[in-house]
């Protein structure tokens, strides 16, 4: 693995272009985008090209009043763009003058392809937060061959969901190809901690994955299939186990519960191995879970998630009971934890690999702020500008990419640099 390349000092590799910015912020008012507004404000306040010139941006949505507002609280002075998914001029107005877009609208489901149509046609670098697997599909399908023409590079999922899961696996196999000289073709992610809120974002974004499933025997089938996102035209079909209920992991002494977003990070890490050239092998085989304690405690805890995510996902596949708990007891958007839950949150997660000859590597991946929203808007941002700055259109051409296979190692040393992450190997 070659971590050589600085790039915290913001090297420009795309210099041909004339565009205005290197990174505009689309729905910078939505709760994740402030987070990451503010934080843009802050690293970008000083930050230079090779050439002295500075790293331009802009942030983006469609309330005016609501933007000049966050403008207003910025550190540093940034250009504002008005522009609304309804709207294509608009769209097209705004992705002609970046290399990169960061969109936090969200459900993309609902809202999210406009935008994607806009980048795919104008030759704009693209990164999100999504979770939604489907959503993904449906943008392949329609807009890869656009992208690969247009030079557009699509990156979904750059947030906690799934840079810890996808750099981690990347991150991992590098590893156990430098110690053993081959590559797992096993390993499991467990979420040993994390501390965090969730926003009405999230929560809106699930109920459209849910109510699409509930209504669709199609798209049910779609978000059960972990190669969905593998698009080659000879896709592996090695059973890939899914931790769906308690189980004991003796190994390591634990009770094991499922992880709620394991669905989308295990079809990304998919998609990153074809993308990779299937460098984890054809028969690699991938899973995600949460750690809980040994003995009683763990398995009551481990009881009591499974029982408390199916009954969520029974319940918000229904209408009635979806719109009670949207209204009623869910976080609305707009929402989420407070600064403080955000800056004193982490995540410690851990991948256990193993080789064809049982040679064993574990690697800690760990975040300093909260998952879904301290962490994510740092991951998000480092990602956009990675694109932005780091890596070439003809290192990395148009198309619908995941972060390990677009950005690899120069990402891993931004997020080490200016994100609160870490990636090491550690004794098991």
């Amino acid at each position: 693995m070659n971590t050589e390349t600085d790039t915290a000092d913001l090297t420009s590799q795309n210099t041909s272009e004339t565009r205005p910015y290197a990174v505009v912020l689309y729905g910078a008012t939505s709760f994740v985008g402030q987070i990451t507004a503010h934080y843009l404000a802050t690293f970008l306040a000083d930050a230079k090209n090779t050439d002295g010139s500075a790293v331009t941006w802009a942030i983006a949505g469609r309330d005016e009043d609501k933007l000049n507002k966050l403008q207003s609280k910025l550190d540093s002075q940034v250009d504002m763009i008005i522009a609304n998914s309804k709207d294509t001029a608009s769209l097209d107005d705004m992705t002609k003058k970046t290399k990169v877009i960061i969109s936090t609208v969200g459900p993309y489901l609902k809202y999210g392809e406009p935008l994607i149509k806009s980048c795919t046609k104008n030759g704009t670098d693209y990164v999100d937060l999504t979770g939604e697997a489907i959503f993904i599909k449906d943008m392949m399908d329609k807009y890869q061959d656009a992208a690969k023409q247009s030079g557009a590079r699509i990156v979904n999922s750059c947030g906690f969901d799934s840079i810890p899961s996808d750099l981690g696996v990347y991150f991992t196999q590098a590893k156990a190809e430098e110690a053993f000289g081959e590559r797992c073709n096993v390993i499991n992610m467990r979420v040993k901690a994390a501390k965090g809120g969730i926003s009405g974002g999230t929560i809106a974004s699930m109920a459209t994955i849910f109510e699409e499933a509930g209504q669709d025997k199609a798209r049910r089938k779609q978000v059960a299939n972990p190669y969905l996102l593998n698009d080659d035209t000879d896709a592996p079909s090695v059973r890939q186990d899914n931790v769906s209920k308690p189980l004991y992991d003796s190994e390591h002494k634990r009770w094991l519960a499922p992880f709620v977003m394991a669905t989308i990070n295990t079809r990304i890490v998919h998609r990153s191995n074809q993308l990779l050239g299937y460098d984890y092998g054809r028969d690699f085989k991938y899973d995600e879970a949460m750690w809980m304690p040994d003995g009683i405690k763990g398995k009551v805890s481990s009881y009591a998630m499974s029982a408390g995510l199916l009954g969520f996902a029974t319940a918000m596949m229904i209408k009635p009971s979806r719109e009670l708990l949207s209204n009623h007891v869910l976080p609305k958007a707009g929402s989420g934890p407070s600064k403080d839950d955000q800056e004193n949150g982490f995540f410690d997660i851990r991948h256990f690999g193993q080789t064809t000859k049982h040679d064993t590597i574990t690697v800690k991946v760990t975040g300093d702020r909260d998952p879904g929203y301290g962490s994510t808007s740092r991951m998000l941002s480092q990602a956009a500008l990675c694109l932005a700055l780091d890596v070439s259109k003809e290192e990395v051409g148009g198309g619908f990419w995941t972060p390990a296979a677009a950005m690899g190692d120069k990402l891993i040393t931004r997020l080490e640099a200016h994100a609160g992450l870490s990636f090491e190997v550690i004794d098991s």
